[in-house]
């Protein structure tokens, strides 16, 4: 594939304790787009689609309730978005997005992971610029021209599309998700996405050098460990 990506699929671990992390996160996620925009996934697009993004990661349908209706209660936890960027070792480019409840204790955690694999966090900016935030959309099919045609009908602005082994993979800018997701559903009925995210894609890749791989495997499980960070985006070339 052209350009470097990573599904959230595969990071997920095998193990219980592992997916009841994962099952948290979406938990979470879930319930701050529908305490945000509205608990019926109709009139609130990001809903639905956290919704479809959690059921193909198997995520089961008491989690998903359980977060919904804990945001129809209007109180409780009050989330915000965290994102720290910097270099992770082998001086690979990272940015951990977070959703917290306490901005002091997260940064506190994200910075134990950085200054104990030897790696430096960095300023707001320091290297998301060196990131496209795209929307990925990935389904089955090989005929380009086709999809580029009905995207372009519906003024999707696209930045790149690839096809490979059976597959294509569609690359927008964040704020054309939604737009282009419909313009595909309406062009190729029945239309299964593989991939259905949003993400900060690696303008450039970079391998990690043999001796900072056990260092960046375990930087990379202490920030999945972490309970507040949602999402971890590298440029590294594993």
């Amino acid at each position: 594939m052209g350009r470097a990506f990573q599904n959230r699929k595969e990071s997920m671990a095998k193990t219980s304790d592992a997916k009841a992390k994962v099952y948290s996160k979406y938990g979470r996620e879930i319930y701050v787009v529908a305490k945000a925009g509205g608990v019926d996934p109709d009139g609130n697009l990001a809903l639905r689609s956290m919704i479809d993004r959690a059921k193909k990661d198997q995520v089961p349908s008491h989690v998903i309730e359980k977060a919904i209706e804990k945001a129809k209660g209007g109180g409780g936890e009050d989330f915000a978005t965290a994102r720290y960027e910097g270099y992770g070792p082998g001086s690979c480019m990272v940015i951990v997005d977070c959703l917290t409840d306490n901005p002091n204790r997260t940064f506190g955690d994200v910075r134990i992971c950085f200054t104990k694999t030897k790696s430096k966090i960095g300023t707001q900016g320091s290297v998301s610029h060196m990131f496209d935030h795209s929307a990925i959309l990935v389904f089955s099919g090989d005929d380009e021209d086709s999809v580029l045609e009905a995207l372009m009908e519906a003024d999707v602005d696209v930045s790149d599309i690839e096809s490979e082994d059976g597959k294509i993979t569609v690359f927008t800018p964040h704020t054309e998700y939604f737009k282009a997701k419909q313009a595909l559903a309406d062009a190729f009925e029945g239309i299964d996405f593989d991939v259905d995210e949003i993400q900060f894609v690696p303008q450039t890749t970079a391998p990690i050098p043999e001796a900072d791989k056990e260092m960046f495997d375990k930087f990379l499980e202490m920030l999945n460990d972490l309970d507040d960070v949602q999402n971890v985006y590298h440029n590294a070339e594993l």
